[in-house]
């Protein structure tokens, strides 16, 4: 299928957000309307095709050319580093990554001060490298989920996480410290791709910056 373009999306709210986009530049696929279990659909007409994977994944099937593109948010691509090209912001699927940290702790903190803390993240990369530029010694725990419950616990003093509202964290008596880094839904593209498939994939980028110029900013 060296003639069809693919495209790797994270299952969810940003597949539905990305075939969204992609439908108001004439990429499309019927065969996504009624998904049931399946992972890889085909638009054979206009030779596309899709696959659904983790969010995580995204990335790895587009840097090693089993996906042409892919859309992923950017905390993903800055906390896994691969060699690919991100010629374009989607806008949509804003959230932000913050330090966080229990509300009496925060009362007589100064983020200035630290100099060697805890802290629990499922993005350990990002948040060793923020620590490092700003001077301070950092022991990261990694975990998976339920960020929130590690101060609560005692496992770690702070988290670094994604917020989107900040509810989860008030409703677990933590509040925002510092703000890491905006993060949006990015196109990536696999640099052979680019090379091989050029003329359709420049003009997809094109078609989808102007669509998203155009567009006012979605967040969720």
């Amino acid at each position: 299928m060296s003639d069809y373009l693919t495209f790797a999306l994270p299952k969810g709210r940003i597949m539905q957000d990305s075939m969204e986009l992609f439908a108001k530049v004439g990429v499309t696929c019927p065969e996504m309307d009624n998904p049931g279990r399946k992972l890889v659909f085909e638009n054979a007409r206009d030779k596309l095709r899709f696959m659904a994977v983790r969010a995580q994944d995204v990335p790895t099937y587009v840097e090693y050319g089993c996906a042409d593109l892919g859309v992923v948010g950017k905390d993903t691509l800055l906390e896994q580093g691969r060699d690919l090209y991100e010629p374009l912001d989607l806008k949509f699927g804003y959230c932000r990554m913050v330090v966080a940290e229990p509300k009496a702790l925060s009362q007589d903190d100064d983020p200035a001060g630290w100099s060697n803390i805890r802290v629990a993240s499922k993005y350990p990369n990002i948040t060793e490298r923020y620590f490092a530029a700003k001077g301070v010694q950092v022991e990261v725990i990694k975990l998976y989920g339920s960020i929130e419950l590690a101060p609560l616990v005692g496992l770690s003093e702070r988290i670094v996480d994604l917020v989107s509202t900040g509810g989860t964290l008030r409703e677990n008596g933590l509040v925002e410290v510092e703000t890491i880094v905006e993060v949006t839904s990015r196109l990536i593209v696999n640099r052979a791709s680019l090379k091989t498939k050029h003329r359709r994939i420049t003009k997809l980028i094109g078609d989808l910056e102007r669509e998203v110029e155009e567009a006012p900013r979605i967040s969720g």
